[in-house]
């Protein structure tokens, strides 16, 4: 727990989901399983659209058109070295950087999905729902 504490500055995760062709994109309604799945209220979906790529010629009707990285960086503040320092659980570890400002790959993903980069699926597919 020292030399973590005393050499480490941050951790950065990285996922990688296909990007929405933009020739073909098209709104629609996931599945209420994918949605339930990215532990989303109705109130939270509510006005937002999704999209999804029908498929063309462009993205070889894949839907998709390239790629785009979702980030997780969790910077070392001394509550976390505290912490790890205490020899703290994973999970605690975790919720500490949550309240400290960073954004899980999970919400970055949701993110990505408001902003019409990528689709649900994408996101439940790379994304590991932490506890």
């Amino acid at each position: 727990p020292f030399l973590v504490c005393s050499t480490v500055e941050g951790i950065l995760a990285q996922r990688l989901v296909r990007k929405v062709c933009m020739q073909c994109r098209e709104d629609y309604t996931p599945a209420r399983e994918i949605v339930d799945d990215l532990d989303l209220t109705s109130d939270m979906v509510r006005g937002k659209r999704f999209y999804r790529g029908a498929g063309c010629e462009i993205c070889n009707n894949t839907g998709y058109k390239g790629r785009v990285g979702l980030f997780e960086l969790m910077v070392m503040s001394p509550e976390l070295r505290d912490a790890v320092m205490a020899n703290c659980q994973t999970d605690e570890l975790r919720e500490m950087a949550r309240k400290g400002g960073m954004v899980s790959l999970r919400d970055a993903g949701i993110k990505a999905c408001f902003d019409g980069t990528t689709t649900p699926d994408e996101v439940v597919r790379e994304t590991v729902l932490e506890a």
